[in-house]
């Protein structure tokens, strides 16, 4: 089912199905994050508009991530049954509806009940880690893997910077706060839509079609409807799978716990303008444009000498990094100090979640959805439990210090990853037959 796949990123040839199914991908990501966080700049004037306490806030930011870690679970073993393309069109379509609905929102129970509902988007970082996965060769599938990842992380980002501009250009045509942030939110709905549309008409589940057709025709076995629960059961008997589900806890829950709360940070505590704020809080987010990259390239490179005991030790560096950044910048009290240590524990952060999804292609090649599934969902565990632990403390700062000492001991569990001698025999032959197609190509288009 999966030959063939593409040794390098050709991001511009787009006659490949491989650079297709990438850019579409990271897109639909991108799109899908900036529906999910596109509510967290905004927040200082929904906090007005309904009156809302901190404990009322900070339920809000539980609710927004809580729902993906059940998503995440089962979305990968559906890219299993169904297949990546019928799963991300049908995620999107869904998705737009709660958008919607959080800018109807009357009340605060009626907007936490739809901010629930909201993170139910972010299992989209499963499907594009799966579609990608199976598109891209071992040599490279760790770079690929964290590029399209990074670039659709950004949408975090940008949703940070833009919707407060958003809204600003709103309420120039005179519309008033309390309904320009409802028009506002409109936006990335209609952006899921059109998506949607684009992700279901320009790919495909694999290099050699699609999943059901393929199955039609007799060239994939019909695992049936527990298909998709066998792919989970396998994922979860293997304790590296859990392993890494921790450290993305540490990595993707810190990034989603900072994204729901740095903007209201750094108004609270530096005294800047709603605008200012969603620029700072933005340039977190949009790290990912190339730090995630950055992780899964530097993994495949030391793959090529250490292999994937290697991947595991950069992993551990990274989230030791992150971990003693984040720790610094809980400490600071000038602006500036400020900005400069969260973008520099921002750097890990990203990085350690490329390096996260460097490693996942190599856990288990026959229970890939289950894998990406339990892995991703740690993300969201990690920032449910940064929600809750901010209601115990009840402040942010202090919140923040707590969460760097957590960090750095969950980097044991990246050096606690291992393989067989034999599962590593199988990779290493399957990454020399990688390298072996990539110089034919190469030397097949110099003759």
């Amino acid at each position: 089912m999966h030959t063939d796949k593409a040794t390098r990123l050709q991001l511009f040839d787009l006659r490949l199905v491989q650079t297709r199914v990438f850019h579409l991908t990271w897109m639909a990501f991108f799109v899908c994050f900036f529906a999910w966080f596109a509510c967290a700049p905004l927040m200082p004037v929904i906090r007005g508009e309904f009156d809302l306490t901190t404990k009322q806030i900070a339920n809000i930011n539980i609710a927004a991530v809580a729902i993906t870690i059940l998503v995440r679970l089962i979305i990968g073993p559906l890219c299993d049954r169904y297949g990546p393309r019928k799963t991300y069109t049908g995620l999107m379509l869904l998705g737009a509806i709660p958008v919607f609905g959080v800018a109807a929102a009357q009340s605060y129970e009626s907007f936490l009940f739809f901010r629930l509902l909201i993170g139910a988007v972010g299992a989209s970082f499963v499907i594009t880690q799966y579609h990608t996965s199976v598109m891209y060769a071992p040599n490279v599938v760790g770079t690929a893997n964290a590029a399209a990842a990074g670039w659709g992380n950004a949408g975090g980002g940008a949703a940070q910077a833009l919707m407060p501009l958003v809204l600003g250009a709103v309420l120039m045509f005179g519309v008033g706060e309390a309904f320009g942030w409802r028009l506002a939110l409109l936006v990335p709905g209609v952006l899921m839509l059109v998506m949607a549309f684009l992700y279901w008409r320009f790919t495909q589940d694999c290099m050699d079609g699609n999943y059901s057709e393929l199955r039609a025709a007799g060239k994939v076995p019909d695992t049936g409807k527990k298909g998709g629960w066998d792919s989970f059961k396998l994922a979860a008997g293997n304790y590296r799978v859990w392993m890494l589900f921790v450290t993305y806890g540490a990595c993707f829950g810190v990034e989603i716990f900072m994204h729901n709360v740095v903007a209201t940070y750094f108004l609270d505590n530096f005294d800047l303008s709603l605008k200012t704020a969603g620029l700072v809080a933005g340039s977190f987010g949009l790290l990912a444009l190339f730090a995630r990259a950055l992780g899964g390239w530097v993994s495949d490179q030391v793959a090529r000498r250490g292999g994937l005991d290697a991947r595991a030790l950069v992993l551990f560096v990274l989230i030791v990094g992150e971990g003693l950044g984040l720790l610094l910048f809980s400490l600071m009290d000038s602006f500036q100090l400020a900005v400069l240590s969260m973008l520099a524990f921002g750097l890990f952060t990203h990085m350690a979640c490329g390096a996260t999804y460097a490693l996942v292609p190599f856990i288990d090649r026959q229970a890939l959805g289950g894998v990406a599934g339990i892995i991703g969902a740690g993300g969201n565990v990690g920032a449910v439990a940064a929600g809750f632990l901010l209601l115990w403390v009840g402040e942010v700062r202090h919140t923040l210090f707590i969460l760097g000492a957590l960090v750095l001991v969950s980097a044991l569990c990246a050096i606690a990853v291992r393989f067989s001698a034999a599962h590593k025999a199988r990779e290493e032959e399957l990454y020399q037959e990688a390298l072996a197609q990539r110089s034919a190509q190469v030397a097949g288009g110099n003759a």
